[in-house]
């Protein structure tokens, strides 16, 4: 999902940009996301470059929400450490904003819930979140093809749709949500919670040969959920466009954290034994 100028060239978004530069390297795109906030506002501002400059190719910035219903212990956790110190969709925006101006290159995807974005209004979050400097939004409970008001907000804004397809998903489901969306397809390898066990990983192939195929091969398909070494990045790469690391991230922090150091140096160690995985 690009706009286009008046001469009717499309516009490369910077998360288009970043699969190219993975593909044209001869690898695949690692996306890696954090939860906002956590544990304070600097460390999470600090935790995110220093995610960028070890080589995530694109970052998820996780929106903590009292209730997210898909996430795994990690991450709730997260969450609730976010909220405590004042986390939450302004702060998620104010975030994405000191990033921009250290990071004008990495791409940004809002990581969220339906309940925040709703009670602030389609429009204002998709024209804050464009403000604020980030490439797109996947809203976890916001189905695109039974509600197309946010995907028709952020196409306003010129931001990326990206959509979560599930196992479960029908072939005509999956052509609906591709149509509207942008950036990149995030396929789900289970069905369950983030920071779950990776599946079978031949079934998890097959589904995303599928959903090439369904979308005519449109926006690179990437792989998240049970993804928690440089082994299971590494082995998902050989069928998927890009992986994601989201809770096993989460926990590197919470682990330093818990033992009272700078969480960064050992994400950014972590985020370079992925990247090098992929090539």
């Amino acid at each position: 999902m690009t706009n286009a100028p008046a001469d009717g060239a499309p516009l490369t978004s910077r998360i288009a940009g970043a699969f190219a530069k993975a593909r044209s390297q001869g690898r695949k795109a690692l996306v890696l996301y954090l939860t906002g906030c956590d544990p304070d506002f600097d460390t999470s501002r600090r935790l995110l470059l220093a995610a960028a400059r070890a080589g995530a190719d694109v970052l998820e910035l996780g929106v903590p929400w009292s209730d997210p219903s898909a996430d795994g212990p990690a991450i709730q956790a997260a969450m609730r450490r976010a909220l405590a110190v004042g986390g939450g969709m302004g702060a998620a925006l104010d975030l994405c904003r000191a990033v921009r101006a250290d990071n004008p290159d990495v791409p940004v995807v809002f990581f969220g819930y339906a309940n925040p974005i709703f009670v602030r209004g389609t429009a204002k979050f998709a024209a804050q979140a464009k403000q604020a400097g980030a490439d797109g939004v996947l809203c976890v409970d916001w189905p695109p093809d039974e509600d197309p008001e946010l995907a028709q907000a952020l196409l306003q804004e010129g931001l990326d749709l990206v959509p979560l397809i599930a196992p479960t998903s029908t072939p005509e489901r999956v052509k609906a949500i591709a149509a509207v969306a942008g950036g990149f397809l995030y396929y789900v390898s289970l069905t369950g919670i983030t920071g779950s066990q990776l599946p079978n990983l031949d079934e998890a192939a097959a589904r995303v040969r599928q959903v090439r195929d369904l979308s005519s091969g449109r926006l690179p398909v990437a792989v998240g959920f049970g993804i928690a070494t440089p082994a299971d990045a590494r082995a998902v790469a050989g069928f998927a466009d890009g992986v994601v690391v989201g809770s096993a991230a989460v926990r590197v922090i919470e682990r330093a954290v818990g033992a009272g150091r700078d969480p960064v140096p050992a994400l950014e160690a972590f985020v370079d034994d992925l990247r090098r995985a992929l090539g």
